[in-house]
């Protein structure tokens, strides 16, 4: 079998200069053309609009204490209806979408593929300022009249009713439509020609299939969302009529329009998030990835099968009965590559020498989490049992599960995973595996009463409710303070490292991607020469050295030391 990689230079060097002290000054990172310096400012914008609509949400939990107004003061029917619409936004375009392709895929994706950076440096840039003019318009948004749409922005109401910002939040979103497609095509053609000789594609790590086949959708899918919030703006300002019966248009057209882009935007969510879990799956269980190709070619999959179920967000829509019966068999086809991921993931862990360290804590609770949501979602594809569960907060938990469970968790277990080679320094272990505990108990704490009583006929986005959908309010709004008490204690792990975490060495895990193989942090070129390639999953081609406390490739230590060694760290 063909050794991982053989590493362009040695990373045990100790006064290399790295990206992070090459140059100095605030405008050294505001002008940067580098990767990893943009990946950086895309996390802290992302995780800032995270921590924001976090904040959000946990207000929105506290009105529901009581299934009357909690805050009357504070809190009033159109202030509940604002809070939901931005929570949504914020989340959505601001920080679920953009948070693993932008931060960590624009850190990762060049190292890991052996290059010196993405093929556009300029508008990887420009794809990050973007970013930033978009949250602008929503920051806008807020301060001025709110929002109180939905995050959907449907109409008739967002064009005829509302009296809100409409027009500055869809701006907006369609501004950083501009963003996603510049850092799509970015990916796309950095994939496509900057490969180092013997990178085959089936020879790429998976987080590289996953990125890639998300790019796709980001580059096909949003213009549409873009096209579509242009029409609406036309619509709200000059009464065009697109969108109104009353001058010919159709409501309904809009929710096509929206869902042709949405559905796809839920796998641009969600594809990154699988990658990082076929990393970190292998790289822990000390296996290789089983079923390599099966896993990179479901991505492929579900990047074409999501374009072809948006009709099952509109089966209360009014379309025709056929049409809603053929959306939902391709609802239930795309979750057949989801499944292949899940069964070649726990295949890896069969047998395998499973390390529990924060990275694989977080892995472990995404299958469990995504689990569920992916069964839930079965009960919304199916045409007799979503008329009844449709609007309730039935949806509220599987968005919940796939979105935060899947995505999110995902994020911070490849946070936690790439944080030494991002920082070059190491996080307290422990307190990062009780992070991870309270992250998945809390989030269970606070969704899983949502599948109860939404199946109860609770109806979402209601200011007040019934009081029989008490205990399972109150519930949820425990674990919802519970699981921002787990990210903030994440967040803060990963802060005190960067003050007090020792350095890290160039390869803690002893995982085989070219990544591993620079030094932490990578110096600004990544590498001095184009590295040389093998498969990405032999780990046997690392074995760990005490003297430098890493992994380090098997031919980089005399033959009479492999055997004891590796012996030594089983």
């Amino acid at each position: 079998m063909a050794t991982a990689v053989m590493p362009a230079h040695s990373p045990s060097e100790k006064d290399e200069s790295n990206y992070l002290t090459c140059n100095t000054g605030i405008m050294s990172w505001l002008v940067t053309l580098d990767h990893k310096r943009i990946g950086m400012m895309y996390l802290v914008g992302v995780m800032s609009a995270m921590f924001l609509g976090g904040a959000l949400a946990l207000l929105l939990r506290a009105e529901h204490w009581t299934p009357g107004p909690t805050f009357p003061g504070l809190i009033t029917h159109d202030r509940y209806n604002q809070l939901f619409t931005l929570h949504g936004a914020i989340m959505t375009f601001l920080f679920i979408i953009p948070s693993i392709p932008a931060a960590l895929g624009n850190f990762i994706l060049p190292v890991m593929l052996g290059a010196k950076d993405v093929a556009f440096p300029r508008m990887n840039l420009a794809s990050f300022y973007l970013w930033v003019f978009g949250l602008v318009f929503f920051i806008a948004a807020l301060l001025g009249s709110g929002l109180d749409t939905g995050w959907t922005f449907y109409t008739p109401y967002s064009t005829n009713t509302s009296s809100t910002s409409v027009v500055a939040a869809t701006m907006g979103a369609f501004i950083l439509g501009f963003s996603s497609i510049f850092t799509g095509l970015n990916f796309i053609v950095t994939i496509h020609t900057m490969r180092p000789p013997g990178m085959t594609w089936f020879r790429m790590p998976l987080f590289l299939w996953a990125l890639y086949a998300t790019a796709i959708i980001q580059v096909l899918a949003t213009p549409v969302l873009g096209i579509t919030l242009l029409l609406l703006i036309a619509e709200r300002m000059f009464g065009l009529g697109i969108f109104d019966p009353a001058l010919g248009g159709d409501p309904v057209l809009y929710q096509h329009f929206f869902w042709f882009y949405s559905h796809p935007a839920v796998y641009i969510m969600i594809l990154p998030a699988m990658g990082i879990i076929s990393e970190l799956i292998s790289t822990f269980s000390r296996k290789p990835i089983f079923g390599y190709r099966f896993i990179a070619f479901s991505s492929m999959a579900i990047a074409l099968l999501g374009f072809l179920v948006w009709g099952h967000h509109m089966f209360a829509s009014g379309q025709s009965e056929m049409i809603a019966i053929v959306f939902s068999v391709l609802t239930f086809s795309v979750s057949i590559p989801s499944a292949i991921k899940v069964f070649n993931w726990l295949a890896t862990m069969y047998k395998g020498s499973i390390v529990l360290a924060t990275p694989m804590c977080y892995a472990l609770s995404f299958i469990f989490l995504f689990t569920i949501g992916g069964l839930t979602g079965l009960f919304l594809g199916a045409l007799a049992t979503d008329i009844h569960l449709h609007d309730t907060y039935f949806v509220v938990a599987h968005f919940h599960y796939v979105m935060m469970g899947g995505t999110l968790i995902a994020f911070i277990g490849g946070l936690f995973y790439w944080w030494p080679k991002m920082t070059g320094k190491m996080y307290n272990e422990f307190w990062g595996q009780v992070s991870s505990l309270i992250v998945f108990v809390a989030f269970n704490l606070t969704f899983f009463p949502q599948f109860v009583m939404g199946s109860r006929g609770m109806p979402r986005r209601y200011y007040n409710y019934l009081d029989k959908y008490q205990t399972f309010h109150v519930l949820s709004t425990i674990g919802a303070f519970l699981l921002g008490f787990g990210l903030a204690l994440a967040a803060g792990v990963l802060i005190y490292s960067l003050f007090k975490g020792r350095k890290a060495p160039a390869n803690p895990w002893g995982a085989a991607t070219l990544e591993w193989q620079c030094s932490s942090p990578p110096p600004l070129a990544n590498f001095e020469k184009t590295p040389s390639v093998g498969n990405p999953y032999n780990m046997q081609a690392v074995v760990y050295d005490p003297d430098t406390e890493s992994f380090i490739n098997r031919e980089d230590v005399p033959l009479d030391e492999n055997a004891e060694q590796g012996k030594n760290h089983a």
